[in-house]
């Protein structure tokens, strides 16, 4: 039931009623990567500096000072229902004072029931005609970060993607796009950070089968193929500022606060026309540089009760632990859905291996 649930999902996102410019286009690129950011409920817009930097805030790949980071996660959303990988390589360049970044995303949803074609043309049902197919999204990002000018205390940094989406054999998309951030570093030790993602918007070119796509029964035709074709994904900014304490020779706190701004109307906190405003928070309790606790808020947005149709407030809660020893860090998150009390739990499992830890 839950893989048919998210089958219907995935055809109304993805190839029905498709229009040029899309509300919730290439969502998948904005989960972020990397248990710590997860944790903190994405509250690591000004302090992310390692090689998960790209899916928040590219200019925190100036926090790679030398050698060379890897990375990867993997997560399990909705209790098992979709999956999400991403690997990542970051190196400073020597000779031009900036650090290069290539990652690999990837977000799928797989043995969904295909029953398009369970029912033939004179309305006879054949369950042997049920076919599996899977649904995935996939993205390839070089970054880079400098220092303006020889500024040290402002970072800039760059993400050049390619988006490929597919949906089985039902139809597949290409799509390019831009993101940019900037990281302050003020002399009273506040971090300023903020990321444009699909600063230029990005665009997918859709491709679809008619063929497997509709089915026609007793003359009338279901699963018709959309007209356009382009899918434009506008710009959204993410914002944040961060500070950290050091709460006595052990234990030292960092948290951040931000906003997330959506250039459409959605169902934000402050919602116009022009623009969607919903905050965010989380905190990074750090032992020693070895052990980590996280928690995090985000998502606030209002939805309406189905039964009673009252309005109510709902936000994504999350937590996580790291531990880390010399270049290795292990860490970990969860979070909920947070609609209307929702049992679905997301897990997070991330690896860092910074090589310039190991020579310390």
């Amino acid at each position: 039931m839950k893989r048919y649930l998210f089958f219907v999902l995935i055809i109304c996102f993805s190839i029905s009623h498709a229009q040029i410019v899309r509300k919730y286009s290439n969502e998948f690129l904005n989960i972020g990567a990397g248990a710590r950011g997860l944790g903190m409920g994405g509250a690591v817009i000004s302090n992310q500096d390692d090689v998960y930097s790209p899916m928040w805030n590219p200019a925190g790949l100036l926090g790679i000072e030398r050698d060379w980071q890897g990375a990867a996660m993997h997560a399990e959303y909705f209790e098992n229902i979709a999956k999400y990988d991403y690997i990542a390589f970051a190196k400073p360049l020597d000779n031009k004072g900036g650090v290069f970044a290539v990652s690999l995303v990837r977000l799928g949803v797989d043995d969904i029931l295909d029953t398009t074609q369970m029912i033939d043309s004179e309305g006879n049902i054949d369950y042997d005609k049920i076919q599996k197919f899977s649904q995935a999204d996939y993205a390839g990002i070089l970054s880079y970060a400098f220092n303006l000018g020889g500024n040290h205390k402002l970072n800039l940094g760059v993400n050049a993607k390619i988006v490929y989406r597919n949906v089985g054999q039902f139809a597949n998309g290409f799509g390019f796009g831009f993101d940019v951030g900037a990281m302050y570093k003020a002399d009273n030790g506040l971090r300023y950070g903020a990321m444009l993602r699909d600063a230029t918007t990005t665009v997918n070119f859709w491709t679809v089968n008619q063929e497997k796509l509709s089915a026609a029964v007793n003359g009338e035709e279901f699963n018709p193929a959309p007209k356009d074709k382009i899918e434009i994904t506008m710009p959204k900014l993410n914002a944040g500022i961060s500070r950290n304490f050091e709460l006595n020779r052990d234990l030292e706190l960092l948290p951040e606060a931000g906003i997330n701004v959506d250039f459409a109307k959605t169902a934000a906190l402050i919602s116009t026309d022009f623009a969607s405003i919903t905050p965010y928070a989380g905190a990074e309790l750090k032992f020693q540089d070895m052990i980590f606790v996280r928690v995090g808020v985000n998502r606030f947005q209002t939805v309406t009760d189905i039964e009673d149709l009252k309005r109510e407030v709902s936000f994504q809660p999350s937590a996580g632990l790291g531990i880390k020893y010399k270049g290795l860090t292990l860490d970990y998150a969860i979070s909920n859905s947070g609609i209307n009390g929702s049992n679905f739990f997301s897990n997070f499992f991330s690896l860092k291996l910074d090589m310039g830890g190991f020579r310390n």
